[in-house]
Formats: C-alpha cells, sequence, structure tokens
C-alpha cells in the first residue's frame, strides 16, 4: 500500500506520522525543523547549531520514523551526553512514531544492563544512549549496529566536553561506512569541527542560533506556578489584572478545548481558537472577541496567525512555546499602535530551562512577579461585588426577587437574608470567597525540611574546594543564570567535593531548574534540594 503523504507547514510528511504530530500538539515545523527535515530526507549529512527547545528532537525524529523498515532490527542510532537526555529523545522518537508502531531503547548506565540485554533481544529500531553504555553493549555484542542507516550526534559539544570523544569515535567506526550522519551541536567549537570532518560526507549546515531575534518593546513578566495549579493560577491573574482584552496561548488544540471548559465553568467569558474549527466559527469567535463579548481569547500560535486586533492589553503564555520564535510572535500581539502591552509567562518548575534560552536568544531578562494574595483578591472582589449591588439597586426592576423575599423577612433579619443570597452566590457548597482555594503556586518537588532557616532552602552543589571555585564567584554565576538578587542568597558552606548554599523558597525551583546539569569549571554539576540536617 503505498504511504499517504500530507501537509505539515512547508513540509510533506506521512499521515501516520502527521496523525502523531497532531496528537503532541505540533501544529507547524519549527525553523530548524523546516530546514533540516528535507535535507535528511534527501539522504544529506547535516550539522545543526540548535539549543534544546528549538525542536530539534523532532528535526531528526520525524525523519528517523519515515525511513525505518519495521521488520528490520536496529537502523538508527542516537547518542547523547547524559541519561535524562536519552531517555528524553526516546520519548519523544517513540510518540513520534506511535501509528507506526516503533519501537525505541534508551540505553544508559545505572540502569540494569540485563533489562536493556532482553529488549534488545526483543527487537528494537531505535537505540538512543550515553557512549559508556553503548560501547558496553559494543563489546559484549548485545547490540548490532551493521543494518544501521542513520546516526545522530546530540549536545556534540557536551559529549567532547564531558571526554567522550574517543568513545562517540569507537561508536561511529562501529557502524557501516554509507550511514546518514546528522550533528546537533549548541556551540561549534574546534573538537566539534574537526569531528564533523572526520566523520560526516559533505554535510550541510543548518544554524538556528539567533542571537538577534528583535523583541517588541513590551512589559514582561513571568509567575511561578504548579502544573496542577495553573488552571487556578491564570483565574486568579485574570481576577486581578487590568484587562481589557487578552490573548491567552495554549501549545496543542486539546489544551485550548480543556482550559477552555476550565474556564467556562468558572464563569469566565473565554473562547478558544484553533486549526480543527471551521471557517464559520472561527469568525463567530472572532467577532465576538472584536465586539467585546469575550474578554478572554484561548487559541493555539496556528490559529492566531495573521490576526489584527486592537486593544489587546495581554497576553498570556499558559504553555511555554517549543520555539524562541512563536514567543515573539505571540508577545506581539499586544501593545500594537503605541499603546502599552504586558506579556505574563505561567512557568512550572521545569520549564525554567526554556525560560532561560527565550531570555538568552531574545536579549532581554523577564521579570518575576508575585502571585497576588489570596487576600487581596478577595478584597477586590468584595468591592466589585458592592458595586454591581448599587449599579442593580439603582437600575430598579426588583419586583419579582421582592415577591421572592418579602416572606422570609417575616422570619429572618434582612441583612441575613442578602448575605445567604450572597454565598448562594459565590458557591452553593462553600463558606464564601473567604474558603476559596486560589492555587497557590510553588514547587513540584518538596523543598521542606532541608536544613535551612525560616523561608529558606538549602540546596546541594556538586561543586566545592577541589574544583577550585570560590563563594563570590558561585554567587555570581547563580545569579546571572537565575536572576537572583545577589543580596537574596545566604549562607554559603562550600566542602571539598559539594557546596550547601541557601536561597529563599520563593527562588529555589529557579535556581534548580537553571542550574542543574549546567557546566562550571568544566564540570555538569548536580543541583537539588538538600537533605535536612540530623536533629540531636
Amino acid at each position: 500500500m503505498p504511504i499517504e503523504y500530507v501537509d505539515f507547514g512547508d513540509l510533506k510528511i506521512s499521515r501516520k506520522i502527521a496523525q502523531a504530530l497532531a496528537d503532541m500538539g505540533f501544529e507547524e515545523p519549527t525553523p530548524i525543523q523546516s530546514r533540516a527535515i528535507p535535507l535528511l530526507n534527501g539522504g544529506r549529512d547535516v550539522i545543526g547549531q540548535a539549543q534544546t527547545g528549538t525542536g530539534k528532537t523532532a528535526a531528526f525524529g520525524i525523519p528517523i520514523v519515515e525511513k525505518l523498515n519495521m521488520r528490520e532490527g536496529v537502523q538508527a542510532l542516537v547518542v547523547t551526553p547524559t541519561r535524562e537526555l536519552a531517555v528524553q529523545v526516546a520519548e519523544e522518537i517513540s510518540r513520534i512514531g506511535r501509528y507506526r508502531r516503533v519501537r525505541t531503547l534508551p540505553v544508559y548506565g545505572g540502569q540494569s544492563i540485563d533489562r536493556q540485554i532482553r529488549a534488545l533481544q526483543q527487537g528494537v529500531q531505535v537505540v538512543i544512549g550515553t557512549p559508556g553504555r553503548l560501547l558496553d553493549h559494543l563489546r559484549r555484542k548485545t547490540l548490532r549496529l551493521d543494518r544501521v542507516r542513520m546516526v545522530v550526534l546530540d549536545e556534540a559539544d557536551e559529549m567532547l566536553d564531558m571526554g567522550f570523544i574517543e568513545d562517540v569515535e569507537a561508536i561511529l567506526k562501529s557502524t557501516p561506512e554509507n550511514r546518514q550522519t546528522l550533528l546537533f551541536s549548541a556551540t561549534m567549537p574546534k573538537e566539534v569541527q574537526d569531528l564533523a570532518r572526520n566523520y560526516l560526507k559533505d554535510p550541510e549546515f543548518v544554524t538556528v542560533s539567533r542571537g538577534s531575534i528583535t523583541v517588541p518593546q513590551i512589559d514582561q513578566v513571568y509567575y511561578e506556578t504548579k502544573e496542577r495549579s495553573k488552571v487556578d493560577t491564570i483565574a486568579r491573574l485574570l481576577d486581578t489584572l487590568d484587562i481589557s482584552k487578552a490573548i491567552v496561548f495554549c501549545r496543542t488544540k486539546r489544551g485550548v478545548d480543556d482550559l477552555v471548559s476550565k474556564m467556562e465553568a468558572r464563569g469566565y467569558p473565554v473562547a478558544g481558537l484553533h486549526g480543527d474549527m471551521s471557517q464559520y466559527q472561527r469568525n463567530q469567535v472572532m467577532r465576538r472577541f472584536r465586539n467585546s463579548q469575550v474578554e478572554v481569547l484561548v487559541a493555539t500560535d496556528v490559529a492566531a496567525r495573521g490576526l489584527d486586533i486592537e486593544n489587546v492589553s495581554h497576553v498570556i503564555n499558559f504553555d511555554l512555546p517549543q520555539d524562541v520564535e512563536f514567543y515573539v510572535h505571540r508577545i506581539g500581539r499586544t501593545g500594537r499602535a503605541g499603546k502599552a502591552g504586558k506579556a505574563v509567562t505561567l512557568v512550572t518548575p521545569r520549564d525554567y530551562p526554556q525560560l532561560r534560552l527565550i531570555e538568552k536568544l531574545t536579549g532581554t531578562r523577564i521579570r518575576r512577579e508575585h502571585l497576588p494574595d489570596p487576600a487581596d483578591m478577595i478584597e477586590r472582589q468584595k468591592e466589585g461585588l458592592k458595586e454591581r449591588i448599587r449599579l442593580v439597586i439603582e437600575e430598579g426592576k426588583l419586583g419579582y426577587y421582592r415577591a421572592m423575599v418579602d416572606p422570609l423577612l417575616d422570619e429572618y433579619d434582612p441583612v441575613d437574608v442578602a448575605a445567604a443570597a450572597l454565598k448562594m452566590f459565590f458557591d452553593p457548597g462553600s463558606d464564601g470567597p473567604e474558603a476559596a482555594d486560589a492555587g497557590e503556586a510553588g514547587p513540584e518537588v518538596s523543598l521542606k525540611h532541608t536544613g535551612a532557616g525560616p523561608g529558606m532552602v538549602r540546596l546541594f552543589v556538586s561543586i566545592g574546594r577541589s574544583d577550585n571555585v570560590r563563594p563570590a564567584e558561585l554567587v555570581r554565576i547563580i545569579c546571572d543564570e537565575t536572576g537572583i538578587p545577589a543580596d537574596l542568597v545566604g549562607d554559603i558552606r562550600i566542602y571539598d567535593r559539594f557546596t550547601f548554599i541557601e536561597v529563599p523558597e520563593e527562588w529555589a525551583n529557579c535556581v534548580i531548574g537553571c542550574m542543574h546539569r549546567q557546566t562550571v569549571k568544566g564540570r555538569r554539576v548536580v543541583v537539588q534540594p538538600a537533605r535536612g540536617r540530623s536533629q540531636p
């Protein structure tokens, strides 16, 4: 049966892969995908200069899945510097190949090699692994690479920084001469260029290292939240920000529908816009938004393209986009015609690396803000409700409702009757607005009992005196990477091979997210909450 191809932005891909990408929320290719995929489909070797967060995994994952013969064994190999990246890449290629039933296997040290051997014996098409464990399998002859058609060296600069050059070369020599090779690297030091020169054949160079992206002059802020509390967080922001019109961006069509239904259930005037809607539905939504019948438009990146809407006071990133250029396009929807605009981003602990990449490639610093205090929200709700009651009284036309209330006044105090009506208005099952949980932003991991003082979190950093690091230098590095003010960094204890450092609890997730796996003094460091000091 011939393969049916469909459009994916400006690319042609098989229908099964297109269906998988739609499930993943991809509506169009990112720049690195648009440039690399046609070259890889054409059999070219490619050097890609791109960082994590630009969609580079799908840039090689889609061609890998397209070219697989499901009746053969290992045909594609991806070499990564860390186990975390190996697992991440394996999961994404597995999702891309979902409807082709592609079997992937991450192999890395620290996991039972016997389990990996059993999985290899059962048959996989794509292996993703760290250099050391891949060599271990090659020496044991539990992994054969003689039918490999494509090899990907992911984050090549990191692998060479970690001393894997000889291992990588040994792996490449175990693959067929006629293989197709792709090398991805955020930077291009001489060692990476030498590796490419020796093992790639007439490679095409593709880069999305865009340090000159122009960002509109818009006030940009972010709020930290939990993944499970994002809906509560956006509700709190909509209640407190001075919004005339807002566009809320979600990464997927399913995410748009889910957020719209949850916000409508809370009484917010919202409407959704995404690619699965008919033109009639889109026109109806846009008419209501332009006429201010709804204040909030929830949309995907593709659905919002080309919209020209006046008086959008806020753009809210409910989900961070997969590519930096999408972020710039999003926030450009506000602040038009010389008017002030504000871009708001919700950030979970796992989003910090992508947030810092956006800041780095756009040359801007996105300011951290704190969510409005629930007590302040309640006071604003009370004042707003009082004003609405005054307007209803002044408008009159209360005869029908007076007839309902009059019999109650024979038994109850009028103030109690009014208070009961207000309680029912807020929530029939609650004790009033003060009982509502607006959703507290906070960390995904426990930051309690780390042995720090009140309001602080003690962090373990896997670098110490033996790495020739000094307190002032460590503080500077942390401040540069995270944006935390230096005067907020607390007690620092540097030992021979590790360091304990205290930061305010509200900054802890940011420091962990930005610093974990960073290279400091030539070493990849681990940053995590410290264990509490033993009690006497």
